[in-house]
């Protein structure tokens, strides 16, 4: 449990330099971090961490071995995908290390007009701060930077190692959070403040995001009869797939962590269609980018090969797609469904940490979609904690994080850093 007197500390310093937190936070937001588009905001933050006087390593993903367990990237460059790593190092170290992580990549932000506020503008109204990954997940990003920064104006500093890390392609593959720790970055435990409303996450979902590419005939559409609607087809095999997923759901009613607590928790979705070329011809082809969810207790591999033999199954069933099987690329998203198990130290502390500040027991949600923290847990014996402030609408229009829920998390993950890493006065 944090001291009393030193948890008072902490409040008044998080206090004090709130408002630059909040100003913070719209500086990174006022970013259009979509993806291959991170570096100016990646190359910002290597600045802002640099002049606190952190040693910052700025790399990117072509710099770094592979990895078993990296996905295919699609539509984006490795070397132009940068990470960031800003070390806290004391001498000789006492207490236990920590990796404060997050993603600083967000998805495309849809018609601007039907946003209330501009996606980038970073407005604050009624006590929310809107835009584009305020809440998914810079709000986390800046809870994580000024939870240290409250320890050292308080005259202290954490007494073990602590990395600083902002990565990319959360969103899509995972493969910057992967590169930090093939880049040799490890630490007795790992903190990435989603925004989980102040929850921990026990468990997640894994994802696979594959591509469905259809050929047609294409004709006149006064003889539609004689070619094949491409478009058409590309909709026969996603509704075979949302048939399959409600297989896969019925069949995941006894899953240990899921079942009788999320209702249909493997989410499919397609989300990007692409197809034909020109309104009075039948399309001679569509594409459709998808994402599938799997729980745990299944591998990435399995849920492939579940996909392949669904659209299989239902392009046997049609006279043309039965000649002309459609194709199917794995790409993106190829990831293991993540279990945080209960009583671990490292979720006792943050546990602690958060009755302190909260008042009462941390809660616990089952996620249906991924965090990077599976590859800290799984791969590399780190317990991964996933616990951040509150917002809303991630990922949809008028996207917004509390600015209140996010000082009080800062204070939180301040108070997690002091007890895990330990604390003594800066030199």
């Amino acid at each position: 449990m944090p001291d009393p007197a030193l948890l008072d500390r902490l409040r008044t310093t998080v206090d004090a330099a709130f408002d630059q937190q909040t100003t913070f936070l719209q500086d990174l937001v006022r970013f259009p971090s979509l993806r291959g588009r991170e570096a100016p905001l990646q190359d910002w933050m290597a600045r802002q961490l640099a002049q606190r006087g952190y040693a910052v390593d700025r790399f990117s993903l072509a710099e770094v071995p592979d990895h078993p367990k990296a996905a295919p990237m699609v539509d984006a460059d490795p070397a132009a995908s940068i990470q960031v790593v800003a070390a806290h190092r004391p001498a000789q170290p006492t207490g236990r290390s920590l990796i404060l992580q997050g993603h600083i990549d967000v998805v495309p932000e849809g018609p601007h007009e039907m946003w209330t506020h501009p996606p980038y503008a970073a407005t604050i109204r009624d006590g929310w701060l809107y835009g584009r990954g305020a809440h998914d997940m810079k709000a986390g990003v800046a809870a994580m930077v000024f939870a240290m920064d409250a320890i050292r104006a308080a005259g202290l500093e954490p007494a073990a190692d602590v990395y600083l890390q902002t990565v990319t392609e959360e969103e899509s593959t995972g493969n910057g959070a992967l590169a930090t720790l093939a880049r040799g970055y490890r630490a007795d435990a790992a903190l990435i403040p989603e925004p989980t409303g102040h929850t921990i996450t026990r468990a997640q979902t894994g994802t696979i995001w594959f591509r469905l590419k259809v050929r047609g005939v294409p004709v006149h559409v006064m003889v539609a009869q004689d070619g094949s609607n491409a478009i058409m087809s590309a909709y026969a095999l996603i509704q075979a797939l949302y048939a399959h997923t409600k297989s896969l759901n019925a069949a995941g009613r006894d899953n240990a962590w899921y079942g009788g607590q999320v209702q249909d928790p493997i989410k499919f979705n397609p989300g990007i269609i692409r197809g034909g070329d020109w309104a009075s011809s039948t399309p001679a082809w569509c594409e459709v980018d998808c994402r599938i969810g799997l729980l745990p207790g299944t591998t990435p591999e399995q849920a492939m090969a579940g996909v392949e033999a669904a659209v299989k199954a239902a392009a046997k069933g049609d006279a043309f797609l039965a000649n002309n099987p459609p194709e199917i690329t794995f790409h993106g998203f190829q990831t293991d469904p993540y279990v945080l198990e209960p009583g671990s130290e490292a979720e006792a502390v943050l546990a602690a940490a958060h009755a302190a500040v909260h008042g009462g027991e941390m809660p616990a949600r089952l996620s249906t979609a991924v965090n990077d923290t599976r590859y800290y847990g799984l791969y590399f014996a780190i317990p991964g904690l996933c616990y951040g402030p509150k917002g809303e609408m991630a990922h949809g229009f008028d996207e917004r994080t509390s600015l209140e829920d996010l000082r009080t998390c800062t204070l939180t993950i301040a108070a997690f850093i002091a007890d895990w890493c330990g604390v003594r006065a800066r030199g």
